[in-house]
C-alpha cells in the first residue's frame, strides 16, 4: 500500500483530565484532510464495520498482536489494559472497529469504537477506553470498559481514529463527538510498563496493519 503523507495535525496540549472536566467551554477538532479515505486491511480489501481483524505491527520481530492484561490489588481487578503480546506468532485477540457515523466502511480519520470479541473480563466490557484517570501525569493507558455508541461528551474516552502513518497506519485518540468539548490529539504507542507492552498516549506512534481475522 502507498499512501501520500497527510498534513501536520493539530495538538492539543491541555492535560487530559483538565480537557474531560472542562466540556462546556471547548472548541473541537476535525481532520477533514483524510475523510471519506477507506481503511484498507492487508489484501487491500476495504476494512468494514464489525469484521473482525487482528491488528499487527508492521515490523516483524517487533512482537504479536494485541491482547489483554489484567491488574490486581489483593483479589480486586482494578483494570484491564490493551497490551501486545511478546511472540510474534500471536496475533492477538480477534477485535471490530464501530463507526460513529454508522458507515459500513471504516473511514480514515473518523471516529470509531473498537471492542474485543470476547465477554466482560474482570467485569469490564470489551470496548475500549483511553483511561484518564489513570496517574496525574501518566502515561495514559489504554483499557477496557468503555461504552459502544452513544456518541457525545459522556462517551468520550470511547472514541479512536486509524489514520495514515507512512506507508501503514497508526491509532490515534482524538475524539471529534462533542461539537463543544475540548479534547487532547495524541498518537497510541507502546509503553514498557512491569514487563508488558501496554498501549498508551504517546509521541511514538505504534505503526500498525489490519488483518482479517
Amino acid at each position: 500500500m502507498q499512501f501520500k503523507r497527510k498534513a501536520p495535525r493539530i495538538e492539543m496540549r491541555e492535560h487530559p483530565l483538565y480537557c474531560f472536566h472542562a466540556f462546556l467551554r471547548c472548541p473541537s477538532f476535525t481532520a477533514a484532510d483524510d475523510a471519506f479515505d477507506p481503511v484498507l486491511d492487508t489484501t487491500g480489501e476495504k476494512v468494514l464495520r464489525g469484521a473482525q481483524y487482528h491488528i499487527l505491527p508492521t515490523i516483524h520481530g517487533n512482537g504479536g498482536g494485541l491482547i489483554v492484561a489484567s491488574q490486581f490489588s489483593g483479589r480486586t481487578c482494578q483494570r484491564v489494559t490493551i497490551v501486545q503480546d511478546s511472540n510474534e506468532a500471536n496475533k492477538g485477540l480477534p477485535l471490530s472497529f464501530s463507526p460513529a457515523t454508522n458507515d459500513h466502511v471504516v473511514q480514515v480519520a473518523t471516529d470509531l469504537n473498537i471492542k474485543y470479541s470476547i465477554n466482560k473480563v474482570c467485569h469490564h466490557t470489551p470496548v475500549w477506553r483511553f483511561d484518564a484517570n489513570d496517574h496525574a501525569r501518566g502515561p495514559y493507558f489504554v483499557t477496557l470498559g468503555g461504552v459502544e455508541g452513544n456518541p457525545g461528551r459522556e462517551t468520550l474516552s470511547n472514541w479512536f481514529k486509524i489514520q495514515k502513518f507512512e506507508d501503514a497506519y497508526k491509532l490515534q485518540y482524538c475524539p471529534t463527538v462533542c461539537g463543544t468539548c475540548r479534547v487532547i490529539c495524541r498518537d497510541i504507542g507502546i509503553v514498557l510498563d512491569h514487563g508488558n507492552r501496554r498501549l498508551a498516549l504517546s509521541d511514538r506512534p505504534f505503526k500498525v496493519i489490519f488483518k482479517k481475522a
